[in-house]
């Protein structure tokens, strides 16, 4: 709590090891004992070795958030399947000697599943389910259907892009009415991204076409504040025959631009 006996917590949550932003609950206010009830699923790659880290804040409308503490729950303490509770303590660092973990800063309930994905090769990703519960972060449900999985896609790097007012680009991705979008790079023709984008089905997505199209931004006010420097629509058809395909496209409405995407199909 701050001086004033209040705290404004939310919760970020992501695995070690993954290059995607971290999860957040919202935001309780005037909250010290906060009820979230808030699923989220997370796709594991090595539940040998990965953690999940949980890191609680304290919201500011104007100056940097507080860090209220942190804990991480080891996924190798899991069985596919079933879902398990923990209660942790939270800690300010996982320095065993620092004499500040010695204070009391509060515990979070956590309730988490396990759910394996069957690849076609018969190597198993997962995913980890998580259901946001009282200063807590509670229980977890499976409800991808059997022909469900989840769409991986790694934006790698483009070549040659050129924007006629600025080349500051990023890449948005489109599908089934969601948008993401990688960060920007400021001036440069040829960006590297490597960031991977994940979308959870519940069937396979047969027929259907992600769009990813290279835009440009130029900071501030512009009468030409965005532009498209080329985009390809990608058939998914051959990610779910063949679980991956990784290649470099030409770029529609670009003179010389590509782009290298790498995308996976992951079913139960």
């Amino acid at each position: 709590m701050d001086f004033l006996g209040k705290s404004d917590p939310y919760v970020k949550l992501r695995l070690s090891g993954d290059r995607l932003p971290s999860k957040k609950t919202s935001i309780k206010m005037s909250n010290l004992n906060p009820e979230w009830n808030e699923q989220f699923k997370l796709i594991v790659k090595d539940p040998e070795t990965q953690v999940l880290e949980l890191h609680v804040f304290d919201w500011e409308k104007v100056k940097m958030h507080d860090k209220l503490g942190m804990q991480v729950i080891p996924l190798r303490l899991l069985t596919p399947h079933e879902t398990k509770t923990f209660t942790v303590d939270l800690l300010k660092n996982l320095n065993p000697n620092d004499s500040q973990n010695k204070r009391n800063r509060g515990q979070l309930v956590v309730e988490l599943t396990f759910d394996p994905f069957k690849e076609e090769n018969g190597r198993l990703s997962d995913t980890l389910d998580g259901d946001f519960r009282h200063s807590s972060i509670g229980r977890a449900s499976h409800d991808i259907s059997f022909n469900g999985g989840v769409l991986l896609v790694t934006i790698e790097s483009a070549e040659n892009i050129e924007g006629k007012h600025h080349n500051n680009p990023y890449v948005l991705i489109l599908f089934r009415g969601e948008k993401k979008k990688t960060k920007m790079i400021k001036k440069s023709r040829d960006p590297r991204w490597n960031e991977e984008f994940q979308f959870m089905l519940e069937e396979a997505p047969v027929g259907q076409k992600i769009h990813i199209e290279v835009m440009s931004k130029r900071r501030g006010f512009s009468f030409h504040g965005k532009e498209s420097l080329g985009h390809v629509d990608i058939n998914l058809l051959d990610v779910v025959n063949n679980g991956r395909i990784n290649e470099r496209y030409h770029l529609i409405n670009s003179r010389n631009g590509t782009i290298h995407i790498e995308i996976e199909w992951s079913t139960t």
